[in-house]
């Protein structure tokens, strides 16, 4: 089991940037497959980014591609975000989660074995 705990988030103008970090403990950074997601109020949970246990795949929602950066630093046990050209849309908990599983479907939240308790990102028109 990993414990992840995520920071970063706060209140932005539209057009501004965000990053957000997820820190891990517990497991071997190296070994985690990691993902972001986020839920708005009334809606489902929607895969943002995710990358792969060397950092160097990565994989985006068609909603975020060009704005959203995804990285990840194994040697700091640290997963980031780094949002830009932030739109209201975007406003929702952001959470990160890790699988230690060879192979998953990045997008498929059902995936992941451990979750972040999430980050409020507010984005103001």
């Amino acid at each position: 089991q990993v414990q992840l705990v995520e920071s970063g988030g706060g209140w932005v103008l539209a057009g501004g940037s965000l990053r957000l970090s997820c820190a891990g403990s517990g497991r071997t950074f190296s070994r985690l497959k990691m993902g972001w997601f986020r839920q708005a109020p009334g809606k489902e949970r929607e895969f943002v980014a995710g990358i792969s246990r060397s950092g160097g795949t990565t994989y985006y929602g068609d909603s975020v591609k060009g704005r959203f950066s995804v990285s990840k630093d194994n040697a700091k046990n640290t997963v980031y975000l780094q949002m830009n050209s932030l739109k209201s849309e975007d406003t929702a908990v952001y959470y990160c989660a890790a699988s230690s599983a060879m192979a998953i479907t990045i997008a498929d939240a059902g995936e992941y074995d451990d979750w972040g308790r999430g980050t409020q990102v507010t984005v103001s028109r």
